[in-house]
């Protein structure tokens, strides 16, 4: 294979161990999960020499295997998964074949591109804040965060772990299907949802993404009755956004800090930022964002019981472009994980549905459930498809 988005870490392979129902297609996986045999990069090259090979494969890469799929090699991510736009200042920004100019998002941006560019049929990722769900609707796939817990992580190096998550790419709403029922999550009839439009998420995305998700939206309700507004968070997103981050940077400095600390590795712009908060939150700090995000998980149980589910942009806009500077960048990072810290905090499923283009760029609509019902999220982009086809 040539590989000409810049996509892959190494070409390492894996051949299938069974036969099943992805048999004869092709995965790549993101350099956080193992490979037996081979140390798994972590997007940092002080990281791939200061570990060993790992003892066996991660348990996704397994189930892959088992149902037929050749993994092909070892995709790029973003240093230690720590960021969402998918650029790498040790490796490279792999391109985004949806939209070249602009970035493909991150943390999982070589599986994103990988697929994207057609040189994979699935791929493999891990969403913490958004990190297959915004490259999904940046490079225009279908893109799921699972319920949290719901798919092993074993065999995966941890970001946050209250909040990390399996996720995976495909083209194609069916092999999505079929790769959902590998991992376990299996075909279910659609109940009678109702849908409900998170008038606070809507509002931070760009006027002229909303415009462009609104036909999307109105077949949605043609097939499943009118939407409903809600207000997810009546004292305003902001604060479940530093909520989140606290949260998370600190999970992360107790993964990762001693790590650091000894290895003093040069992060690149951004990346080196963070790790510095991370290493400034207190325990104190923490224990009020976990007490707080106990309240936001109650909140969203209330909201999405029984079978809701919010319909929302995933990003506030398309994807930025590759020349952007680093303050343009962290200002759309900062309004994305507002939108997207909603289902992080409450360990919720949430689905993107490559829905529409503007400024010739991908932009997705995604759906979001309960915990637990990733199923009938996935059962309703089915039959979206079922009526009025590919969204995109």
């Amino acid at each position: 294979m040539q590989d000409t988005v810049n996509a892959f870490v190494n070409f390492v392979s894996r051949a299938p161990t069974g036969q099943g129902p992805l048999s004869g297609l092709t995965c790549g996986v993101k350099d956080l999960y193992d490979f037996a045999g081979h140390v798994t990069g972590y997007g940092n090259p002080v990281w791939l020499k200061t570990h060993q090979p790992a003892p066996k494969n991660a348990a996704a890469v397994d189930r892959l295997l088992e149902a037929g799929v050749r993994c092909v090699g070892k995709t790029h991510t973003d240093e230690i998964a720590y960021s969402l736009m998918g650029v790498n200042a040790h490796y490279g920004t792999p391109t985004n074949s949806a939209a070249p100019e602009r970035v493909p998002g991150g943390s999982s941006s070589g599986s994103a591109a990988a697929t994207a560019a057609g040189l994979v049929d699935i791929g493999l990722g891990s969403d913490t804040g958004g990190s297959v769900r915004l490259p999904a609707s940046f490079c225009g796939l279908y893109g799921m965060r699972a319920s949290h817990g719901r798919i092993s992580l074993q065999g995966a190096r941890p970001l946050a772990p209250s909040f990390d998550c399996v996720g995976w790419f495909t083209k194609n709403l069916r092999l999505f299907e079929k790769t959902a029922r590998v991992f376990g999550l299996e075909k279910k009839a659609l109940r009678n949802v109702q849908l409900l439009l998170p008038e606070d998420v809507w509002a931070l995305a760009d006027a002229e993404v909303q415009n462009a998700l609104k036909p999307v939206l109105a077949r949605l309700e043609r097939l499943r009755g009118k939407a409903r507004s809600i207000v997810i968070a009546p004292d305003g997103l902001a604060p479940w956004r530093e909520i989140f981050r606290r949260h998370q940077a600190f999970e992360i400095w107790q993964c990762h800090g001693r790590w650091i600390e000894r290895h003093k590795p040069a992060f690149g712009p951004g990346i080196k930022d963070r790790f510095e908060m991370a290493r400034s939150i207190t325990k104190q700090e923490f224990l009020r964002a976990r007490d707080r995000r106990k309240v936001i998980l109650q909140r969203m149980d209330e909201i999405l019981a029984p079978d809701r589910i919010l319909i929302m942009p995933t990003s506030p806009g398309p994807a930025p472009r590759r020349d952007a500077n680093l303050a343009a960048l962290e200002d759309f990072r900062a309004r994305a994980l507002a939108m997207l810290c909603v289902a992080g905090l409450a360990k919720l499923p949430q689905f993107n549905l490559p829905a529409a283009s503007l400024q010739g760029a991908p932009i997705g609509l995604s759906l979001v459930g309960a915990h637990n019902t990733d199923e009938t999220l996935i059962a309703l982009a089915g039959r979206y498809e079922d009526a009025y086809g590919n969204c995109a």
